[in-house]
């Protein structure tokens, strides 16, 4: 179970790091997906990223 949290976490990281792509191409002028889009995807990845979180860290303090 151990394997599992670890790979939670990563699998957090990374999805972390793809909203925070997204937030940077906000700041950047004439991008094609529109801002409103790019602000979806961004959420969307943040939260999903805050699921996996909570769910590694669980995981981790039970075991």
């Amino acid at each position: 179970m151990k394997s599992v949290a670890v790979t939670l976490f990563i699998v957090s990281a990374i999805l972390f790091l793809g909203s925070s792509k997204y937030l940077f191409d906000l700041k950047r002028p004439g991008v094609y997906p529109p801002k409103r889009v790019l602000k979806k995807r961004a959420a969307a990845l943040a939260g999903v990223s805050g699921m996996f979180l909570l769910a590694a860290f669980l995981l981790s303090k039970l075991l």
